[in-house]
């Protein structure tokens, strides 16, 4: 375990990638984007960086165009905070803290703010799990039930998810036998490699979103890429609501629930 630490704890080391670290938050970045930042810095010096960064799992690069756009993945982040924090927490400020994830995640208030404007976000995540593929695979889709905590019910309401992993399947919540909600509509699979799917996932209004899973396996080990994309009327804080929602979802409840159930 702290061997598996070591390239986190040496990519937070130095000053500089901790304030990539804080630009990327606000928002993806190209490397030479990230070099206008720091002026006394050569691009060849914020490349290594930034390589550290990727090797510590805090960075992630997608080709874009002619460019190699970077993106902050926090995972980890949420898996040393779970390792050297977590655990000594009080369960009821834990449980106060997934109340709020899930107001933020689900739209809690469901009015229309000021900052709605049309823009569109990118979120990039890696986690790793000590599982086959194939176990992750059914994880996330057949046994969705056992570790998506996020509800679109009314409050008082209990429901049921189902993801029925087809083409044109649907990721549904049902908490009467008339009443639900479709949290997204599969559109591509290759089990149990990659499954794609559309959906709001608590958004509201007009939105257009996507997210898709991709997992490899290497010794046992799965590695889950996440992308989730949306365009739209987007409200301000959906962008980092959604990529905490993420962190927490995958890196914490879908990790937990395979890795002690496999």
């Amino acid at each position: 375990m702290e061997d598996d630490l070591s390239p986190l704890f040496k990519a937070l080391s130095h000053p500089i990638r901790r304030r990539i670290l804080d630009i990327l938050k606000d928002s993806p970045s190209t490397t030479g984007e990230l070099n206008d930042h720091f002026p006394e810095v050569s691009r060849y010096a914020i490349m290594k960086h930034l390589t550290a960064l990727e090797e510590g799992g805090l960075v992630l690069s997608r080709k874009k165009g002619k460019y190699r756009v970077n993106f902050l993945n926090a995972v980890p982040l949420q898996e040393m905070h779970n390792r050297w924090v977590g655990k000594y927490m009080e369960p009821a400020a834990k449980s106060i803290l997934n109340l709020k994830a899930l107001a933020e995640i689900t739209g809690g208030d469901t009015k229309m703010k000021p900052s709605v404007q049309s823009k569109e976000f990118q979120i990039e995540q890696e986690t790793i799990i000590n599982a086959s593929r194939t176990e992750v695979f059914k994880a996330l889709t057949e046994k969705v039930e056992s570790w998506w905590e996020f509800r679109l019910a009314p409050e008082g309401k209990t429901s049921s998810l189902k993801l029925d992993p087809v083409p044109g399947g649907q990721f549904l919540e049902k908490w009467e036998e008339k009443a639900g909600a479709v949290w997204g509509t599969v559109y591509y699979v290759n089990a149990p490699k990659e499954i794609r799917i559309q959906g709001h996932l608590g958004m509201h209004g007009a939105v257009n979103s996507a997210y898709t899973y991709r997992l490899s396996e290497e010794g046992g080990v799965t590695t889950l890429q996440l992308s989730h994309t949306a365009s739209g009327l987007i409200e301000e804080e959906w962008e980092n609501s959604h990529r905490k929602g993420w962190e927490y979802l995958l890196g914490t409840l879908l990790k937990k629930y395979v890795e002690e159930n496999k």
